[in-house]
């Protein structure tokens, strides 16, 4: 309850509450109403095939692990299973949900929801903590960022697509740690990237580097490294460090409930 006391000519007093009066209970947080989970049919032609309509969302052949970093909106460097938790063997789930009352949730609106799906249908059990890991720092270079800010009329838009034997990733409108989680996208990294630039905005970016699976085998295209790629496409470095990362270790998971 949040009370404001305003004095009125010295003397009167009116007291303002917000709408949490006495007596009043908190409002439940939205939950699936309705929930199928079945295992994926196969074959596999799409996985984590996420799309939503309305108030029905539907995951389509989504690994447990895939799942509880959908719920929590965590990549898979941010999820450890206990050895208790360990699951054998893989299995593909599809899940169809309709959240209770109306509108039209988004996708981070939908999060809430699942992470309760989760702990009600497979008994999912977590708890988080502060691990201190190898990272690549997305920090920028001497002469600073060879990108633009995005214009005020800009929308957001955020593709990947393959150039000869190079990915590519172009983005506009798009975030420093946006930015960071598509690195591992354009090229294979060994450690998670974490954004150090200190570049709050949104900006136009695009870079282009060589994956360790080619496309393209044609030894006569030069090879672009992706430190090479951000250092010099980019004007930013990724830098080796230590640093705290916050962990989802998933302490117990079963197979789903019957529906």
């Amino acid at each position: 309850i949040t009370i404001m006391i305003r004095a009125i000519s010295g003397a009167s007093l009116i007291v303002l509450m917000s709408a949490g009066v006495f007596g009043q209970s908190a409002v439940p947080p939205r939950a699936f109403e309705v929930a199928s989970i079945k295992p994926h049919d196969g074959p596999l032609h799409t996985i984590f095939g996420f799309s939503s309509s309305g108030t029905r969302v539907t995951l389509e052949a989504y690994l447990p692990i895939h799942l509880i970093m959908e719920a929590y909106k965590l990549k898979n460097y941010q999820v450890s299973f206990a050895p208790s938790a360990t699951q054998s063997g893989e299995v593909y789930y599809d899940i169809v949900a309709r959240a209770d009352g109306a509108g039209s949730p988004t996708r981070d609106e939908f999060r809430p929801m699942l992470q309760k799906l989760l702990a009600d249908r497979f008994n999912l059990k977590v708890h988080r903590e502060q691990r201190e890991m190898s990272v690549y720092a997305l920090v920028v270079g001497k002469s600073g960022p060879r990108f633009k800010e995005s214009g005020p009329d800009a929308t957001y838009s955020g593709y990947g697509g393959v150039n000869g034997r190079n990915q590519y990733m172009k983005g506009s409108k798009v975030s420093m740690e946006w930015l960071a989680e598509m690195i591992p996208n354009v090229a294979f990294v060994d450690r998670p990237v974490v954004d150090k630039t200190g570049l709050t905005g949104t900006y136009d970016i695009r870079i282009e580097a060589t994956p360790e699976f080619r496309i393209n085998n044609n030894p006569d295209l030069a090879d672009i490294s992706i430190f090479s790629a951000v250092q010099d496409q980019l004007g930013l470095r990724l830098e080796p460090q230590k640093a705290p990362v916050e962990i989802l270790v998933v302490d117990h998971i079963e197979k789903p409930s019957a529906n």
